[in-house]
């Protein structure tokens, strides 16, 4: 830890180069076959462009062309598109946690204030990061928090993002704590759309197929989304996507299933990877999804033990697409089920479920390993 130490004492020193830059000053990085733009605001993904089967780049996340329209959405709606979600990604149930004896009160801001999510009123995804470094192909953010939302002692974090052939975007968070013990869960909040609205089929992820092999279980919830602390198995059931699948085969049986009076998929996946890998491994696709529409197909391998699958049940048709997606005469906006948030993360509310055994992948401390998210994100194009 003593590098690690010297390194913050560095950056709070302003000896370690830095870029004082605009929240909202777009980022752009590329390699062979993607690009991916970038605002300080959130360490936030705005645009991921790849190639789709006929050779053309394809915009796959959705988001805003104006980046002042991030902020907008917060202090309105509050989507949460392609920021990092944190201290606490997911939910915490009643906004209240115990650490080592310390019992810890965090904003209630959803559910009419039954549980915090994703860290809180003002979480990571409204902070404003700074850019450490940035060239041709990466860009390093970092963010300081400063006991944020009412989260024990004082933590910073590292955020790169660097894409490279094959193509690829890979995403690593390092969040280390300074003093406190305290419960640490980042995550990538992005809404992919791998059929990039070209045609009407791709205007939804219904016609995706999803795959998590390793996916044979999930955390119950209650009709506000909070764990109950039972753990479910997919088999046999509209969530089973251990097999490939179209997203909207078993949708409409999914009542209930993303909150009160939802139907659609809103679930923490449980990630059991096989015996001859291990439990933190990332040698394993742990999800698959392509899009006929486009022919784009992503895998993504992480880290993490849970996948958080969201297939935008709530949107309405109300925020229109980016004009990189716009390829109708009128203009396309974001409808039910347009677009899928795939969360990488350890499980939902686990600080508050000692007997699931999650302490050590989320509890961290001044002398314990930091905390580190990894992602990957290759692409491919089906029957390439």
């Amino acid at each position: 830890m003593l590098y690690f130490s010297t390194l913050i004492l560095s950056f709070a020193a302003g000896s370690v180069s830095t870029q004082a830059s605009n929240p909202l000053q777009k980022y752009t990085i590329s390699a062979p076959g993607i690009s991916a733009t970038f605002i300080p605001y959130g360490a936030r993904l705005t645009n991921l462009y790849v190639n789709d089967k006929n050779g053309n780049p394809q915009d796959v996340v959705l988001g805003y062309d104006d980046a002042a329209d991030y902020v907008r959405n917060d202090e309105t709606v509050h989507t949460y598109f392609g920021p990092i979600v944190g201290r606490y990604a997911n939910r915490i149930k009643n906004g209240t946690f115990t650490v080592q004896g310390v019992t810890s009160h965090t904003p209630e801001n959803d559910n009419m204030g039954h549980d915090t999510l994703h860290g809180g009123k003002l979480g990571y995804d409204q902070r404003n990061w700074t850019v450490v470094s940035a060239n041709s192909t990466s860009v390093t953010f970092s963010l300081l928090d400063q006991a944020f939302e009412g989260f024990p002692g004082n933590v910073i974090t590292f955020a790169t993002y660097t894409v490279s052939a094959g193509p690829r975007w890979t995403s690593r968070l390092v969040s280390i704590p300074l003093d406190e013990p305290t419960p640490i869960m980042l995550a990538n909040h992005v809404y992919w759309n791998l059929g990039a609205f070209v045609d009407e089929a791709g205007s939804t992820v219904l016609n995706n197929t999803l795959q998590m092999p390793y996916a044979a279980r999930y955390v119950e919830i209650d009709n506000i989304e909070v764990p109950t602390g039972a753990i479910g198995t997919t088999k046999g059931t509209f969530l089973d996507f251990t097999s490939p699948k179209q997203i909207g085969r078993d949708i409409e049986s999914a009542i209930n299933n993303c909150g009160y009076n939802c139907t659609g998929y809103d679930n923490a996946f449980i990630l059991d990877r096989p015996r001859y890998s291990s439990p933190e491994s990332t040698d394993l696709s742990q999800l698959t999804l392509s899009s006929n529409s486009t022919g784009i197909q992503l895998d993504i391998y992480t880290n993490q033990q849970s996948l958080q699958i969201y297939t935008c049940d709530n949107t309405n048709g109300t925020i229109p697409v980016k004009r990189s997606q716009q390829h109708a005469d009128k203009t396309t906006f974001v409808e039910k089920y347009g677009c899928i948030v795939i969360e990488t993360q350890q499980w939902i509310d686990g600080v508050n479920h000692a007997e699931w055994g999650q302490d050590a992948y989320q509890i961290y401390t001044v002398d314990s390993e930091p905390a580190v998210v990894f992602a990957q994100y290759d692409f491919s194009v089906l029957g390439a």
